[in-house]
């Protein structure tokens, strides 16, 4: 499906009935990351629609030539949830950049958006707090049969480098990064406009939202120390850091990602039910 915006268009697929889920997905890749680990947690659990997003400048999702910041995409995501949720109240998950987006969505939607999940987040820090960059299996012969780009896409996101990981890749990340705009993603933007020009949560000391941040220890792109501070904005909070977990740790613990995903979502339908 297709939502014109000011400044592009927006693609999202969106799957089930109940109440809105808003999914936003890694940088690089488009919604179909997330669709693979996500949908299966509803085969036993009833009563929310996933709304799937392409994030500007990802997948089928469209920007004009007046896209030069993260503000700008927001921009964009912001209008697509004002038509395609109306005045309807929805819940949040994020990963990484797209974790990103959906703090300054709840920032700006925050009497609308009930919930945030946010896996290995990208926060609104210049200087981070990264652990040293461990890889815990590699398969090095198979890894030499890959092409160049590949397989750095996949040594760069991966701490467990072996076979099975890299299907979970090319079925799951690489069909996205091929249709991801690459003129936006290598300009300037990165560089110069990725900070919103708001702090997410800057006017609050605390927020009511149900909240689930699920980092991974080993995770070297955005780290898991410096998130306690944005965890310590929800006073209903839940934040796990998951041991030989990276980046993808959505991939590489499935199962405990799923299982903590499903617990929170039962308990965000409690408290809307209360």
């Amino acid at each position: 499906m297709e939502c014109k915006v000011s400044k592009g268009t927006i693609h999202y697929e969106i799957q089930g009935e109940g109440f809105p889920i808003v999914i936003l997905h890694a940088m690089g890749t488009d919604h179909r990351s997330m669709k693979a680990w996500v949908e299966p947690v509803f085969d036993d659990l009833e009563g929310f629609q996933r709304v799937y997003v392409d994030l500007p400048a990802h997948g089928g999702s469209v920007i004009d030539e007046s896209v030069t910041s993260t503000d700008d995409m927001l921009e964009n995501l912001l209008e697509f949830i004002d038509a395609a949720m109306e005045n309807h109240e929805f819940l949040l998950i994020g990963s990484s950049f797209g974790g990103y987006l959906a703090q300054g969505i709840l920032h700006k939607r925050r009497n609308q958006a009930k919930g945030i999940c946010l896996l290995a987040p990208a926060l609104h820090l210049k200087e981070r707090t990264l652990p040293e960059r461990i890889v815990f299996e590699k398969d090095e012969d198979f890894l030499e049969t890959l092409n160049s780009d590949v397989r750095t896409a996949f040594e760069t996101l991966f701490i467990y480098q072996h076979k099975k990981n890299f299907h979970s890749f090319m079925d799951e990340i690489q069909p996205g990064r091929l249709l991801a705009n690459r003129e936006f993603l290598s300009s300037d933007w990165k560089t110069k406009r990725y900070f919103l020009s708001e702090e997410p949560f800057f006017d609050v000391k605390a927020l009511s939202h149900p909240a689930l941040f699920l980092l991974g220890k080993q995770d070297y792109i955005c780290g898991y120390k410096d998130h306690q501070y944005l965890a310590q904005k929800f006073s209903d909070s839940t934040l796990a850091v998951l041991d030989k977990a990276g980046h993808m740790l959505q991939i590489e613990k499935r199962e405990v990602v799923q299982q903590m995903l499903k617990d929170w979502l039962i308990s965000c339908h409690e408290k809307k039910s209360a």
